[in-house]
């Protein structure tokens, strides 16, 4: 069925390929958290254990407003593990770090989901898409309050 949203189909398909980037980090991010929550160790155990549930709790929800999106734009959301790591910035931890190297990689993790948000703006802004824009900004708020506030664990 024809999709008249007020967007033409190209400027969709860009802003449903740039959330579908942003899809992937954001996947990427919650698998890297988890996974850090489940093994994190050391004198901060119970604050990291309980900040890491927080933070791919809140992931969790976020990746299916992303795809919600892209699906709203009228194109398929990317939902495999192949298409995520063709995706994304964010590279895949195969080991186990010490606390304060999680909270390091994190942090660069989610200024990496910072900046594919961003990247969209031009594209949104071109289409007029206000919706996507919305999104997008909450976005960027959770993402740089979470990169200062695990920033703040190693001042």
């Amino acid at each position: 069925m024809h999709i008249d949203i007020g967007i033409e189909e190209g400027h969709r398909k860009a802003i449903a390929d740039g959330l579908s980037r942003l899809l992937a980090d954001s996947y990427t991010l919650y698998l890297k958290t988890h996974n850090y929550h489940w093994n994190v160790t050391g004198p901060m155990f119970q604050t990291l254990h309980l900040m890491f549930e927080q933070h791919y709790t809140e992931l969790a929800l976020a990746v299916d407003g992303i795809a919600e999106r892209i699906r709203a734009l009228g194109h398929p959301a990317p939902g495999s593990y192949a298409a995520f790591a063709k995706l994304t910035t964010i590279k895949e931890e195969e080991n186990v770090p010490e606390a304060t190297t999680m909270i390091r990689n994190l942090v660069a993790a989610h200024e990496a989901v910072i900046r594919t948000a961003r990247s969209l703006f031009p594209k949104v802004a071109e289409a007029h898409d206000e919706a996507t824009a919305d999104l997008v900004t909450q976005r960027l708020q959770v993402h740089e309050k979470t990169a200062w506030m695990l920033r703040a664990l190693l001042a």
